[in-house]
């Protein structure tokens, strides 16, 4: 698909690793000019050193820090695509874990990191976006559809997401796109686990994890990062996907009945 976005402006929200990484770089390699939002400067470093990304080191939840970042990414006609993969894993932990306050403070990280900052980006982009009658493109996951790849608070702040996608179709049609990817288990992925339960270990960590992946999904295998590339290129490409709108795209290799 090199090619399909010459000449198109997009902005990623944590980029600098695991999925977010693999689209930003397939955008950069379908030709658009691409910049990443990414917390983590180590991540950022990782990023490639190329004339057509630029990497802002910061803090993708805060307002401020997304309403520079759209400035910085649009061009004279606005912004042609924004794609949303900030996100907190919650390390599987169950509710019968929790006491009242743990429990408060945990939801409170999961749905700020998964949800707000979410719908704050699309906040942030929308009049850019809507000038260029650009795209969106959330990152939800397995866990949207079924009780799998998470806890509960995870799984219900990708639940929220799904339901993000249907509304802001409505909600910005028709001047701006609105799509979701849903990837399975992903091999090596690093997003971290909540701070307000002191969980250090990051999603990769834990034991037999790529195996519990493959053998739940049809196709026997465990996904890598770049494997869902191909589904952020495509709603990214708007002669490609010029009539997908409020759709959710599955790459999660067949779920086990």
């Amino acid at each position: 698909m090199s090619g399909a976005l010459d000449g198109q402006r997009v902005l990623v929200t944590g980029g600098g690793s695991g999925i977010g990484r693999a689209a930003a770089l397939a955008y950069l390699g379908a030709g658009a000019q691409v910049t990443v939002v990414e917390r983590s400067a180590a991540h950022a470093a990782e990023l490639p050193d190329h004339e057509r990304l630029e990497v802002v080191v910061a803090d993708a939840t805060e307002p401020e820090v997304l309403d520079a970042a759209v400035v910085q990414a649009s061009g004279a006609n606005g912004l042609d695509h924004l794609t949303c993969c900030v996100g907190v894993f919650d390390q599987y932990v169950s509710v019968r874990s929790l006491d009242a306050d743990r429990l408060t403070a945990a939801a409170q990280e999961v749905w700020r990191l998964n949800v707000l900052s979410t719908l704050q980006a699309v906040r942030a982009a929308y009049p850019a976006l809507a000038r260029a009658r650009g795209s969106v493109t959330l990152t939800l996951s397995e866990s949207a559809f079924h009780p799998v790849g998470g806890g509960v608070l995870y799984g219900s702040s990708k639940w929220a997401l799904r339901g993000a996608v249907a509304h802001l179709a409505v909600d910005l049609a028709p001047e701006v796109r609105v799509n979701g990817v849903a990837p399975g288990g992903t091999s090596g992925t690093r997003f971290g686990g909540l701070a307000a339960l002191e969980q250090r270990a990051t999603a990769a960590t834990v034991e037999g994890r790529d195996e519990r992946i493959a053998a739940g999904t049809l196709l026997g295998e465990a996904a890598r990062a770049e494997d869902h590339a191909g589904a952020y290129l495509y709603l990214a490409d708007r002669r490609a996907a010029r009539l997908t709108t409020g759709t959710v795209i599955n790459t999660d290799g067949g779920r086990r009945p």
